[in-house]
């Protein structure tokens, strides 16, 4: 029996998936639910649990964390993501956390209960077959001077074996993962494995040829899962496509990314948006380098990359600052680069069509920034100006030019849509809320809250949960 733990915020969700679907025609038991990652690491801790279905946005701890912190600790078992995206083509991408699968929940139809758990039940399926055909080998010593690892980053395209081992029989290949093999030969026909690994990359999409020492009295087990460490962490750094032969060694342990301060992400958000990288090459390094200092987990990376996005877009899409696009997926940091850089490029292309010089186009970012990192201030239009010193009218004159709309109601606008995220995602009271976004006057803030939604806001709070758990359920 195949015991499965539930991890999602919402008890309703909980509830509906451990009742609902059809557990039992596939072999698999609800041993039990929790609302966050640190509860389902404590459930993980207290009984035995094979199968666990996480959700990823969730307080005090994410489902991507709670991934990683599993998969370390338990390394046999499998997760599923419970998703509300419907295209989940970037999110798999980017977690690559050792998902088996995953639910879209606005797709859970009762109709589909029984295809989604006969999709999961068989991959569990082909992972314990897979296994059970490597015993012999996978605890073998190596004795090898190299072992050869031919990876593709894209993990999406079937690939055929890229070449066939001699006829002698003196090389070994094995499959590590999908879309990966790892080969080894006595070192008097070495050479000549290498050169053929080497001719066959181009047969591999977007792949790379680990040259590997230091692998002598290691087992192929041990080979075999520090090749899928290194692939998911620092080969996404390392990866060139103009240089795909990489030497690595396994003493050299670094396939294991430093776990990132919040300051440190904060400081890259902040670099972002203040700093005048699309503009000043000096600037633009600065940038790249504090990403590739942080050495962060590709799911942590592209996180990062799309909060930016979104908050960037939530400021400036509909202004003449102009929006910026995500790509759905980065197989290397190379790509990442280059989709910095094109962004760069688009970014000085609408300040340069805003007619004002640069220095002011940054002021008026810098004061957006301030105000929606201290929503709680009562900031005015002299205020800013005189901290950004701009005389006040002029500064009017340019933020409402720019933002299409005049700093009074921007700053009201704004101080709104965040109170309408504490409403939906918080239990915090009506006056709790109005101080958190710059009012002291209860009654104030729900008159004006009012005036640009057409609802008080327990009325806006009552209707919005209502919809969430019809979507959710």
């Amino acid at each position: 029996m195949i015991k499965v733990l539930i991890v999602d915020d919402d008890k309703l969700v909980r509830k509906g998936i451990s009742s609902a679907m059809p557990w039992n025609e596939f072999n698999m038991e609800v041993v039990g639910e929790a609302s966050n990652g640190l509860k389902a690491l404590d459930f993980l801790k207290s009984q035995p649990v094979d199968l666990m279905l996480t959700d990823l946005a969730m307080p005090v701890m994410s489902g991507i964390e709670l991934m990683r912190a599993a998969r370390q600790l338990y390394p046999e078992l499998h997760i599923v993501v419970l998703t509300l995206h419907q295209d989940f083509d970037y999110i798999q991408e980017a977690l690559r956390l050792g998902a088996v699968d995953y639910i879209a929940k606005v797709q859970l139809e009762k109709e589909q209960f029984e295809h989604v758990l006969h999709r999961i039940h068989t991959r569990i399926d082909e992972l314990a077959n897979r296994k059970q055909k490597q015993p012999l080998l996978s605890e073998t010593n190596v004795h090898y001077r190299h072992v050869y690892a031919l990876v593709s980053l894209d993990r999406k395209l079937g690939q055929n074996w890229p070449i066939e081992p001699t006829s002698n029989g003196e090389e070994l290949r094995w499959e590590i993962e999908r879309n990966s093999w790892m080969w080894a030969a006595p070192m008097d026909v070495g050479d000549q494995l290498f050169q053929r690994l080497k001719e066959s990359l181009n047969q591999v999409h977007q792949s790379a040829l680990l040259i590997i020492s230091d692998v002598q009295e290691r087992t192929w087990s041990q080979i075999q899962n520090w090749i899928i460490n290194y692939t998911e962490t620092s080969l996404f750094y390392a990866y060139d496509p103009d240089d795909p032969v990489i030497a690595v060694s396994m003493n050299v342990d670094d396939s294991l990314p430093i776990e990132p301060q919040d300051e440190d992400m904060d400081r890259i958000k902040q670099s972002w948006f203040l700093s005048p990288w699309p503009h000043n090459d000096s600037y633009y390094n600065q940038l790249i380098e504090q990403f590739k200092s942080l050495r962060l987990h590709k799911s942590q990376l592209i996180g990062l990359l799309y909060s930016i996005v979104m908050e960037w877009n939530h400021l400036f899409a509909q202004t003449k600052l102009g929006r910026i696009s995500m790509s759905h997926s980065f197989l290397s940091w190379y790509e990442v680069e280059a989709w910095i850089k094109q962004t760069s490029v688009g970014i000085r292309k609408a300040d340069v069509q805003t007619s004002y010089s640069q220095e002011i186009v940054d002021a008026v970012k810098k004061s957006i920034i301030i105000m929606q990192n201290d929503l709680d201030q009562a900031f005015t239009a002299s205020s800013l100006s005189r901290q950004l010193n701009i005389s006040r009218s002029y500064f009017s004159q340019c933020f409402k030019d720019l933002m299409g709309k005049t700093f009074n109601e921007y700053s009201r606008f704004i101080r709104i849509e965040k109170s309408k995220e504490y409403l939906l995602n918080t239990n915090n009271t009506i006056f709790w809320i109005a101080e958190r976004v710059g009012y002291t006057d209860e009654k104030y803030f729900s008159r004006i809250f009012r005036e640009l939604t057409g609802l008080l806001p327990s009325e806006y709070r009552q209707l919005g949960r209502g919809d969430k758990k019809r979507t959710l359920l």
